[in-house]
């Protein structure tokens, strides 16, 4: 087999491999299309509440990444709310929670 072949091969299944992925994309988008937004919102949002706690409740809490996570839920409860549908009273008591959480977690001693 000649070098030459071998780049056609390889430039053959990168093409092939870019196919899937771009397949794979318009699939993701169509399933994002398919939802409505305030789902997708919602679901980060509980995922920025995961990290906060995995953050308080490490056995060396990591307070600075914590916060972040906290504020950053903040300013999408805060900033959006009732527009987060029907999790935003869950929302907005797991932020309260949070809160409450981090203060009890930076007392020293």
């Amino acid at each position: 087999m000649s070098p030459e072949s071998d780049d056609r091969g390889a430039d053959a299944s990168e093409s092939g491999e870019l196919a899937d992925a771009a397949a794979a994309l318009d699939a993701a988008r169509s399933r994002l299309t398919s939802v409505p937004a305030e789902v997708v919102v919602t679901n980060h949002a509980f995922g920025l509440y995961e990290l906060a706690a995995i953050h308080l409740s490490a056995a060396d809490p990591d307070l600075e990444s914590a916060r972040l996570a906290i504020d950053a839920l903040s300013h999408l409860v805060d900033g959006l709310g009732p527009r987060l549908g029907v999790e935003h009273a869950t929302l907005t008591e797991a932020l309260s929670t949070l809160r409450m959480a981090y203060v009890s977690v930076s007392r020293p001693g």
